[in-house]
C-alpha cells in the first residue's frame, strides 16, 4: 500500500514497543511481544545472519565513549530483546551492517553498534531512549539531533549511511560561483589560503554535523584571496536578496565556538514544521506555538519571529516556536474554527489541546505574546477554558457568572507516536 503523504498518523512503517510499562499493562506487553522468542529461531531457519556473522559493536558503559569518539559515523540501535519490533530489525540491521562494510572498510570512518537497553538502562537514560528500537547517528562522539526514521529495509538504511558520507561541503570554483548562492537558503561560507588546514578541518566538522540545516560552501587560493585580508575568514549569508552578510570573529580552530555561532545562524528560532518534521519535533516533547499562515505572506512571518526574539526567547527550553503553510495544515485550522481564509492565526498545541491567541494584530503588543505562553506554563489557559475566565476583585456576596467551555483537542499529537506504544511524560504540561 502507497503511504498517504498528506496525513497526521503517517508511521505505518515506524512500529516501536514502548520501553515503560508499569505493572498493570504487564498482561497488555505479554501480548503486544508475545512471540518475541521464537522469532530468532525463524530468523536462523531462513537463514538470516546472527549477531555473530554481522560487524555490529555491543556497546557498554566500559566501550561506548572510546568506539563513539573515533567514528566519523556511528549508527546505534537502542534495543530491547523483548520487544517484538526490535527482533525484526536486528537481521536488517545486521545485513545493513554488511553492505555498508564492503563500501566503507574504514572502522574508523563508519560503526554500526547496538546497545541492549534493559542491560545497560543508565546508558538508555543517557541518550534520553524512551522507544525501541530507536536508531541514533552519531559523527565523532557527537549524538546529532536527527535519529532514522526512515524505511526499515537493508536498502534504505544503507542508503542512508552513503547520504552521510557524502562531503556537505561545496567547493567553490570561482568568485562568480560565491555569488550566485541560492538566497532563498541559509548559507555558511568559508574562505581559506589553503584546503589542508587546521581551520577547513574545524570548518568540515561542522558542516558535518549542521548539514541539514545549511548550505555549506568554501573557497580556497586565489578564489578566497579577496575576502581573507586579515586571514581566513567565514561569513553567513542569510535568505533575502537584500539581508545583509554576517562575519563570524572568532577563532576558526575552536571547534566549540565555532559550532556555536554556525547553529544559532543554521537552526532558526521559528521553524517550519511540515508532514516530513512532524514526528521528530513532537518526540522534543515540548509544546508548539505556531503561526499559521499563507506561504506567500511573508510579512506575517518575519512579525512573528521578531516578536518571538523580543519576547520570548527566555523561554526557548519550554516551547516549540513554529510556523505552518496553512494550505497544508488545513486539518488543524479546522480544529480551531479557522480556514486558511483567517490566516494569519497564532495558537498554541499542548498535545492534549489548543488555544488560539485572540488576534494576530496584538502580537506585537509589548510582552501580550509572552503573557499567552506564561498562561500555558501556569495552567491558566487549560483553566479558563474548562472553568471559565479566573475570578477577579469583586464587591463582597457578588456572584461571578461562570462560563465553562471545551477547548479543541490537540492536532499534532497525532503527528506523534501512538500513546498505546510510548509513555510521553510532556503531554499533560498543561494539565499541572
Amino acid at each position: 500500500m502507497k503511504s498517504r503523504k498528506h496525513r497526521f498518523d503517517f508511521r505505518g512503517h515506524i512500529e516501536r514497543c514502548s520501553p515503560w510499562v508499569s505493572s498493570s499493562k504487564e498482561k497488555k506487553r505479554s501480548r503486544v511481544c508475545r512471540g518475541a522468542n521464537i522469532i530468532p529461531v525463524i530468523l536462523l531457519v531462513l537463514g538470516f545472519s546472527t549477531p555473530g556473522q554481522a560487524e555490529i559493536t555491543s556497546l557498554d558503559s566500559a566501550n561506548i565513549d572510546d568506539v563513539l569518539n573515533n567514528a566519523g559515523v556511528a549508527l546505534v540501535n537502542f534495543y530491547a530483546d523483548w520487544c517484538r519490533f526490535s527482533q525484526m530489525l536486528h537481521p536488517i540491521f545486521e545485513e545493513a551492517s554488511n553492505i555498508v562494510r564492503e563500501e566503507f572498510p574504514d572502522t574508523k570512518q563508519v560503526v554500526f553498534a547496538r546497545v541492549d537497553c534493559d542491560q545497560h538502562s543508565d546508558i538508555a537514560q543517557r541518550y534520553r531512549i524512551t522507544k525501541y528500537p530507536t536508531l541514533k547517528l552519531f559523527r565523532n562522539g557527537m549524538m546529532m539531533k536527527r535519529e532514522y526514521r526512515g524505511q526499515r529495509s537493508v536498502t534504505a538504511i544503507a542508503d542512508f549511511i552513503r547520504t552521510q558520507q557524502v562531503d556537505p561541503v561545496k567547493e567553490a570554483q570561482t568568485a562568480e560561483e560565491l555569488a550566485a548562492v541560492d538566497r532563498s537558503k541559509r548559507n555558511i561560507i568559508a574562505y581559506f589560503e589553503s584546503k589542508d588546514s587546521d581551520n577547513y578541518r574545524t570548518y568540515e566538522k561542522v558542516a558535518n554535523i549542521l548539514r541539514d540545516d545549511c548550505t555549506f560552501l568554501a573557497a580556497f587560493g586565489g578564489v578566497s584571496a579577496h575576502e581573507r585580508f586579515s586571514g581566513d575568514n567565514l561569513i553567513y549569508r542569510p535568505p533575502g536578496e537584500n539581508a545583509p552578510d554576517m562575519v563570524y570573529l572568532g577563532s576558526l580552530t575552536n571547534f566549540d565556538l565555532t559550532y556555536a555561532w554556525t547553529q544559532d545562524k543554521c537552526v532558526p528560532l521559528v521553524r517550519e514544521i511540515t508532514f516530513e518534521n512532524g514526528e521528530e519535533l513532537t518526540e522534543e516533547g515540548l509544546p508548539f506555538l505556531i503561526l499559521f499562515h499563507v506561504k506567500e505572506d511573508v510579512k506575517s512571518l518575519e512579525t512573528f519571529q521578531h516578536e518571538v526574539a523580543r519576547q520570548l526567547i527566555s523561554e526557548k527550553g519550554s516551547i516549540n516556536f513554529l510556523h505552518a503553510d496553512c494550505d497544508k495544515f488545513r486539518h488543524p485550522l479546522l480544529h480551531i474554527q479557522k480556514t486558511p481564509a483567517d490566516c494569519p492565526v497564532v495558537a498554541i498545541d499542548s498535545f492534549r489541546h489548543m488555544y488560539v491567541f485572540p488576534e494576530f494584530k496584538d502580537v506585537s503588543v509589548p510582552g501580550k505574546l509572552r503573557q499567552f505562553v506564561l498562561d500555558l506554563h501556569s495552567g491558566k489557559l487549560h483553566r479558563e477554558f474548562h472553568h471559565g475566565p479566573d475570578p477577579t476583585e469583586s464587591t463582597p456576596g457578588q456572584e461571578v457568572e461562570e462560563v465553562a467551555s471545551n477547548p479543541p483537542e490537540s492536532s499534532f499529537q497525532k503527528l506523534a507516536p501512538s500513546e498505546t506504544r510510548y509513555t510521553i511524560l510532556s503531554r499533560d504540561r498543561d494539565e499541572l
